[in-house]
């Protein structure tokens, strides 16, 4: 990488150049003069957020065309490694440019804050929410679908590219549009393939991760797992390996703790040979998994149109649009029950916190928490304490408060004990009548600065399932109790590094 930049600066003597740049030129990331995007974009709302960056709705002021735009926050960059990883994203995309089905990179700029990338505006919304929206879905659709998800997957691999977060969220439609094409986007886990190296990066998402990314020696066959994984998920709307938790679902992935089901419904009407391809991308060991090559010569997507065109189950719907839910309120109510803990309970875990706590602001900057975890005896990379710092920050803050350590930290089934729940319920339940109502959401979520009105009505079609308008307590536990998905493992190791020192 240092040569490269190297080039692109125009250096003859890498080593005395960077003496002669301007000081925003030599701490740019980018290797290019720092250069305001608002010269040439005005930035709109927020699309979304993930690791350490937050897209925007962009329009570019020449022209009025909408774009994309991703800023990632150089506060959020602490080790050089860092910045590799977001100059290896801008070089990614760029060396994918021009592929039908992958997210086009238009431009970069870069100021004394932010890293940003714009790029292709998706604006037809996710894969699992346009099948869940057309509401008429068969087999030969979900062949239909993952010949384009595996088409992207082979493009990649032979342009020598690993994706390592392939999941449903990543995959995005252009437009409204009936036929809006499919694209993938998020490049910011993707690397380069090296031929004969091995990966040893612990990154991806809990339901999609391979068993080979969890002993930290993978290849490019990872994505054909993860792959495989949206394939079963098309099929019948919910993961192979299921969980009461992130953790419980890890483990079984590491160990293939039980068959996969291919005996519920609706497999029984699912044919053979989409059974057979799951299989084959499913095969725990790398070896001799599918390659993406192959997955795409594979009968079932290479005849999609003698596929079954007979509906599945309206009930895989379902449970794929619950599979997908974020469950705001979920993060929420945890928060509250920490607040209402019996002290004793936590009593060791705020004595941690408190001598984390070493300027005494009440927060746990990055630099407390990795120094506080290094005085518990933990050898653990700047990279994963970065992932336990993200993770435990429920409001994205930058810091982790006292409720979010206890949150992060606490043994899950402590916080989910009837006492509990029935106390988180009726922190939200104002009138008391067993029922949390939209208005009582909003209550709620105001008081704690979280979310917005598309966030509440989203959280009440997601967990309200008998659809009459209001969470019922049953409803409420049934939420609290379903695994969540969550970007990376930080949670299970910072409850372990904490928890078994007490």
């Amino acid at each position: 990488m240092g040569g490269c930049l190297s080039k692109i600066l125009g250096f003859s003597n890498p080593a005395a150049a960077p003496q002669q740049q301007p000081l925003e030129l030599r701490d740019a990331i980018l290797g290019k003069p720092y250069e305001d995007v608002k010269l040439h974009y005005t930035i709109g709302k927020e699309l979304g957020s993930g690791r350490s960056a937050i897209v925007y709705l962009c329009t570019e002021n020449s022209t009025g065309l909408q774009f994309a735009c991703k800023c990632i926050s150089k506060k959020n960059i602490i080790a050089a490694h860092e910045e590799d990883d977001v100059r290896r994203e801008v070089e990614i995309m760029q060396h994918l440019s021009g592929q039908p089905n992958i997210v086009q990179i238009k431009a970069t700029y870069e100021d004394d804050q932010c890293v940003h990338i714009v790029m292709e505006l998706c604006a037809g919304g996710e894969l699992f929410d346009r099948i869940i929206a057309r509401g008429h879905y068969s087999e030969r659709d979900a062949a239909s679908v993952f010949r384009v998800i595996m088409d992207i997957v082979n493009v990649c691999h032979s342009k020598g590219v690993m994706h390592r977060d392939l999941k449903p969220e990543n995959f995005l439609f252009t437009s409204k549009d009936e036929n809006a094409v499919l694209k993938v986007t998020d490049f910011g886990l993707s690397v380069f393939i090296e031929e004969g190296k091995e990966f040893r990066d612990l990154c991806g998402s809990s339901y999609y991760v391979a068993p080979e990314v969890l002993q930290r020696k993978y290849g490019k066959e990872a994505d054909i797992w993860s792959a495989g994984v949206i394939m079963y998920i098309l099929l019948c709307g919910e993961p192979p390996y299921w969980a009461e938790t992130d953790e419980g679902i890890l483990e079984k992935i590491s160990k293939g703790e039980g068959e996969i089901d291919f005996q519920t419904d609706p497999w029984p009407i699912i044919s053979s040979s989409a059974k057979e391809l799951v299989r084959n991308m499913l095969t725990r060991d790398p070896k001799k998994r599918i390659t993406a090559a192959q997955v795409l010569e594979h009968p079932w997507l290479k005849e999609i149109g003698e596929v079954s065109d007979k509906p599945i189950d309206t009930a895989v719907l379902f449970r794929m649009k619950q599979f997908m839910a974020m469950n705001k309120l979920k993060k929420l109510a945890l928060k509250v029950i920490v607040e209402n803990l019996p002290t004793e309970e936590i009593q060791k875990l705020k004595q941690k916190f408190t001598e984390m706590d070493t300027d005494k602001s009440g927060t746990l900057s990055y630099d407390e928490l990795k120094a506080g975890l290094a005085k518990l005896g933990s050898t653990l990379r700047e990279v994963d304490v970065k992932q336990y710092m993200q993770t435990a920050d429920i409001d994205g803050n930058g810091t982790i408060d006292y409720i979010e350590f206890i949150t992060a930290t606490m043994q899950r089934h402590k916080l989910e004990r009837f006492e509990h729940l029935d106390k988180a319920f009726q922190y939200f339940d104002k009138d008391n009548d067993r029922y949390i109502t939209v208005d009582e959401l909003e209550t709620a979520f105001k008081e704690y600065n979280m979310g917005d009105d598309a966030a509440i009505k989203e959280i009440m079609s997601e967990v309200d399932r008998d659809k009459d308008g209001r969470i019922s307590y049953d409803e409420f536990c049934a939420m609290m109790k379903r695994g969540t998905q969550r970007r990376g493992f930080a949670s299970r190791s910072l409850a372990h590094v904490v928890t078994m020192r007490h």
